[in-house]
């Protein structure tokens, strides 16, 4: 009887720590209106994610259904004219690391990238990455621009507003660009510049080389208004 006892008593303890478990597992899925939650990497939310430029909200796709848990959709976002506008804006940011001879076509070794900078991002900010990420675009594209007019020999430049698909184009690969700078022959790993990088777009500083760009582009265009 008292074997019978003890075995009862430990199927019962094994069972409660079962049961501890699955009420844990069920703990980190946070669920709203019946469905999970879409996190960033399991971690960052979408949910507070603002766009503060108005012309810009159609073309930064971070809401809805763009909001991914991994920034690798294998989607064909080439095939069709402003297809790659619903492309994750996470995801661009990812396929812009992907140039020049070692970094092309290693798109898992690209989002690793990011996701370490997402990281050092919330560690220096304490601020969603994600936001951090959304307001470096928006501070980074140039909204004016200038063109070759004219033909023969004849050419002059004539200033051009620029539409607001190619501002959030321009302002991914200025940033892409100024991190591979940044980390060329230098201690601080890519992620560590792209993260710096990013900030200081999103603050509007000048030690972004996305922002000294934007504004250089823009006075060159003021002048040959």
């Amino acid at each position: 009887v008292a074997e019978e006892a003890l075995l009862d008593s430990a199927e019962e303890e094994v069972l409660e720590e079962i049961e501890d478990e699955l009420e844990e597992e069920e703990d980190e899925f946070v669920v709203v209106g019946g469905v999970a939650e879409i996190k960033l990497f399991g971690k960052w939310s979408y949910d507070d994610i603002e766009v503060r430029d108005i012309s810009l909200v159609d073309y930064i796709a971070c809401k809805g259904d763009h909001a991914v848990y991994l920034p690798h959709t294998a989607g064909r976002y080439q095939k069709k004219r402003f297809r790659k506008a619903s492309c994750p804006i996470i995801e661009r940011l990812v396929c812009c690391l992907m140039r020049k001879g070692n970094n092309a076509g290693k798109k898992l070794q690209a989002v690793r990238i990011v996701q370490y900078t997402l990281e050092i991002i919330h560690l220096l900010t304490d601020q969603n990455p994600i936001q951090v990420v959304v307001d470096a675009i928006i501070n980074s594209g140039p909204r004016e621009d200038s063109t070759r007019v004219g033909g023969a020999g004849v050419v002059r430049r004539q200033a051009v507003d620029m539409s607001p698909f190619r501002r959030v184009n321009y302002a991914l690969y200025l940033l892409a660009t100024g991190a591979r700078e940044a980390s060329f022959r230098n201690l601080k790993t890519i992620a560590e510049c792209l993260a710096e990088e990013l900030i200081n777009a999103a603050r509007g500083s000048s030690n972004s080389y996305a922002i000294k760009k934007k504004d250089e582009i823009e006075r060159v265009s003021k002048s040959n208004r």
